[in-house]
């Protein structure tokens, strides 16, 4: 993959000989916005205000079929979107604005997006590169002090130029908010097809805002629970086949997969050690599920819980001490915290309804979970060590949370009632208002958010 910074005082001078004319193609739909929910104990926030025309571009030139105007327009689009996603801001344009001249990219006219409200703007350019690249480059300013706060350029393959957009709204959002980027990351999730008593399930990627799809696994074996490493670079997953089930450790750039473990007993939930080194895994023998640890290259598996029950879904903290669980060895579900040798096991959830589906988050100040009670399950978080319980979600069926690089933000997936039931992947910020659905081309589950993009 090819996105390499430049200098932007070097990017101006480039200039590229003309090429046919052609239609950029259409990107997928980013998000979709759905009416804000009510829910107890969230927080409040204000939009900023931010002005994004499309981006502007020194010539129409036509790089490996992508126009640089059209794509000028579609660059802007998918950073107003990402901003708009965040819960932070509210974008003006790119549609309904006026475009800017190449010109105006280093020289707004701030009165004009004064008058607009906004209080931050956004210019760009894209431009043919050499040898089939594009540069693009983005620039933010302060509207009301007339100053240049962000400024990034990048050289690209044309096939990344979602990256750029995605590194670009990173770059804007990290300098406005202070908190560390999000948007150039990937999901894995499950994607499912076929009737409800005969699913399909399916791995599959995709970006952040469900941009450049794809699927991983044909569907002939039943795939579930993805987690993507540390490094980004493999998923781990579990496998359902003829009777068999099996941990394999898929190769994201090879595209090949290697086996972890594999057993006759009802497998799931496996995770990664923040080092990559080890695996978490639930196991049910002889009516009685526990956790286990074993290495990313195989070998024996170390057996961490023992209590009469069902140990479920392990996830280690940030700094790998620590690993989160749900068990039901209290008679109903509830979450516990054990250090990694599965010693000084303790409980931390004692509201009322059963809690399922831990995840800490990588910033290690909160644990994601599932709460069940009164026939819905709702998305919330709570402190490790059980206090500051807030719920984020309000639905009939919400489950399986996952992190966003950040830790602001959480995915999860929805199910709808009814023996049709559709499930379909969301995610939430942290004040429990900012609500979306993101678009996958069949119905979704099990995300898992992976790290930010090199």
């Amino acid at each position: 993959m090819f996105l390499r910074p430049i200098s932007l005082s070097f990017a101006l001078l480039l200039t590229s000989a003309p090429a046919l004319a052609q239609t950029a193609p259409t990107p997928p739909a980013v998000t979709q916005t759905e009416p804000r929910e009510t829910i107890e104990g969230t927080l409040s926030q204000e939009r900023t205000v931010i002005g994004i025309p499309p981006f502007a571009t020194a010539s129409v030139q036509t790089v490996a079929g992508l126009r640089t105007d059209s794509l000028g327009r579609q660059l802007a689009d998918v950073i107003a979107a990402d901003l708009e996603r965040s819960g932070l801001f509210e974008p003006i344009g790119p549609n309904g604005v006026r475009a800017i001249t190449r010109a105006e990219v280093q020289a707004p006219r701030f009165g004009e997006w004064q008058a607009r409200g906004a209080e931050n703007v956004v210019h760009g350019f894209v431009d043919a590169g050499s040898n089939g690249s594009l540069i693009v480059g983005c620039y933010l300013y302060d509207t009301a002090l007339g100053s240049e706060l962000v400024r990034k350029g990048f050289e690209i393959q044309p096939a990344d130029w979602r990256r750029a957009a995605h590194k670009c709204a990173d770059a804007i959002y990290s300098r406005l908010s202070g908190e560390a980027p999000f948007f150039d990351s990937r999901v894995a999730y499950i994607a499912e097809s076929g009737p409800k008593g005969n699913r399909i399930k399916r791995l599959a990627i995709m970006d952040s805002d469900g941009g450049n799809h794809r699927f991983i696994t044909n569907g002939q074996a039943l795939a579930i629970s993805p987690r993507f490493s540390p490094d980004y670079k493999k998923i781990v997953y579990v496998s359902y086949l003829n009777n068999r089930v099996r941990v394999f450790i898929y190769d994201v750039a090879s595209g090949t997969q290697k086996l972890v473990t594999e057993s006759a007993n009802a497998t799931f939930a496996p995770r990664w050690s923040p080092d990559g080194t080890q695996i978490l895994y639930s196991m049910a023998v002889g009516g009685n599920t526990d956790i286990y640890r074993i290495s990313a290259n195989g070998g024996t598996p170390v057996r961490l819980t023992t209590a009469p029950g069902i140990d479920v879904g392990g996830s280690f903290s940030p700094d790998g001490r620590k690993i989160v669980f749900e068990s039901d060895r209290s008679g109903s579900q509830q979450l516990y915290v054990m250090n990694i040798d599965g010693s000084n096991q303790q409980r931390i959830s004692f509201g009322g309804g059963r809690y399922a589906t831990p995840e800490w988050s990588p910033r290690g100040d909160l644990i994601a979970f599932t709460r069940m009670g009164g026939g819905e399950f709702r998305i919330g978080v709570m402190t490790p060590s059980g206090g500051g319980v807030r719920m984020l979600t309000n639905s009939w069926q919400d489950e399986a949370p996952t992190w966003s690089p950040n830790g602001r933000v959480i995915q999860f997936f929805r199910t709808t009632p009814g023996r049709e039931g559709k499930s379909s992947l969301w995610q939430v910020d942290l004040t429990g208002v900012n609500l979306r659905r993101l678009p996958t081309p069949q119905d979704g589950s099990d995300p898992s958010w992976g790290p930010v993009l090199p």
